[in-house]
């Protein structure tokens, strides 16, 4: 099986049964409906901190196969990890899409799925919003 294959069937596996959808009433961040009018995406990312580590994170929303698999994808790989560690892996996430030099130590796992999408450059916003929204509120 090709590699480009396998991929595929990651996002439309993640697209079509994804994993920590639904949002909970006591996330300790929340993102605002990001949207993306060019493709439709309306996302809204949560995560749980305690002591520095993300207990938990949820997404809700509708949109493209990229962007919400992405989504699901995100919520599984950041999951009890330190934000510290999610955010190195937010940036080595973009970085990969958005064909920027990355650490390629930072272990992505499914998220590999997504490199293909640099050399797409409109779906680049489908396939970093989720991770962009998650950024932004563990900033805060």
């Amino acid at each position: 099986m090709r590699l480009e294959n396998l991929y595929r069937q990651i996002i439309m596996d993640h697209y079509k049964n994804p994993r920590n959808k639904g949002l909970t009433s006591d996330p300790t961040y929340q993102s605002e409906h990001i949207k993306n009018p060019s493709c439709g995406d309306d996302i809204t990312i949560q995560s749980k901190v305690k002591d520095g580590v993300i207990e938990d994170i949820r997404h809700d929303g509708t949109g493209c196969s990229i962007c919400c698999s992405s989504a699901s994808v995100l919520s599984q790989r950041l999951k009890q990890t330190t934000v510290d560690e999610a955010l190195s892996v937010i940036t080595a996430y973009v970085n990969m899409i958005t064909n920027q030099p990355y650490d390629p130590s930072i272990e992505l796992e499914d998220a590999e799925a997504y490199e293909g999408i640099k050399d797409f450059p409109a779906r680049t916003k489908c396939a970093t919003i989720a991770w962009k929204a998650l950024e932004h509120t563990l900033k805060k």
